[in-house]
């Protein structure tokens, strides 16, 4: 696995898990709160959207070292199961990329 297929992964991890709140099991909690109106779901979904993003954001630049966990500032090392170093320095540009960007390169 390469660095941006980690990232792309956990780019479709968070879609996975939107999806999951807002269609799946997760739907149950949030159906007292987004029954008022169309306006009001769609407030929601843009919610969750943001706080998902935001919190896969931050750790992708906490494991590289270029963001801070939990008030500590230190890069990780991170591999996959061959052993490919997946926190090689470009996991802030493909996480900005993906998270920031929709996956479109600038």
């Amino acid at each position: 696995m390469t660095t941006e297929e980690f990232v792309q992964a956990c780019y479709r991890e968070k879609q996975q898990l939107l999806q999951h709140y807002l269609e799946g099991a997760g739907a149950e909690w949030l159906r007292p709160l987004n029954s008022s109106s169309p306006e009001h779901r769609l407030a929601l979904e843009q919610l969750l959207d943001v706080v998902l993003t935001d919190t896969f954001y931050t750790m992708l630049l906490g494991l590289e070292g270029s963001g801070s966990i939990g008030g500590s500032q230190a890069p990780y090392e991170l591999r996959d199961r061959e052993g490919n170093l997946l926190t090689n320095g470009d996991i802030g540009g493909y996480a900005w990329q993906y998270f920031q960007n929709d996956g479109q390169e600038e």
